[in-house]
C-alpha cells in the first residue's frame, strides 16, 4: 500500500514541476475550452505511459475534468469549443476534443457535423480511439 501512495506522490510532483511549461504553452488558458482567469489543473490524457509527458498532459478547467470524469453528462451547444479545439496544433488537445466531440455525436447533430469534417494525422486518430481512456 505504501508503494502505490509513494508512486502517485512521485507522479504528482512530476506533473506540478511540468506546471510552469503547461502554462506558458497553454498561456494560462484551458487548452481545451480557452477559459482564462479561472483555476486550471493537469490532465493526463489516457492511456498514459509510466512517466508523465507533457506531450500527453493538458491544462484545463475544472468544467473540462469533470465531463472527461463522466462524458457520459455532455450535453448542449456550450461545448461548441471542441469544434475549434480538434484543429488545435497540439495532438494531446486534439485527441480529448475528438474523444469529447465523438460522445457528443451521440446526441448532437452539430457535433457529428463538426466531427465528420475533423481530419487527424493517422496516429492522432489511432491514439484518439484507443481504449486507454
Amino acid at each position: 500500500m505504501a508503494k502505490g501512495y509513494e508512486l502517485h506522490q512521485a507522479r504528482m510532483m512530476a506533473l506540478q514541476a511540468m506546471g510552469k511549461d503547461l502554462a506558458r504553452r497553454a498561456k494560462s488558458r484551458c487548452e481545451i475550452t480557452g477559459a482564462s482567469g479561472i483555476p486550471l489543473r493537469a490532465y493526463e490524457v489516457p492511456p498514459v505511459g509510466e512517466d508523465p509527458d507533457i506531450d500527453r498532459t493538458l491544462l484545463v478547467s475544472q468544467d473540462c475534468l469533470d465531463m472527461l470524469d463522466r462524458p457520459e453528462r455532455l450535453a448542449g451547444r456550450s461545448w461548441q469549443c471542441l469544434a475549434e479545439a480538434v484543429w488545435s496544433d497540439f495532438p494531446a488537445v486534439q485527441v480529448v476534443a475528438w474523444r469529447m466531440l465523438a460522445e457528443l455525436a451521440k446526441r448532437e447533430d452539430w457535433a457529428r457535423e463538426a466531427l465528420d469534417g475533423v481530419f487527424l494525422d493517422p496516429e492522432v486518430e489511432s491514439w484518439a480511439r484507443s481504449e486507454g481512456r
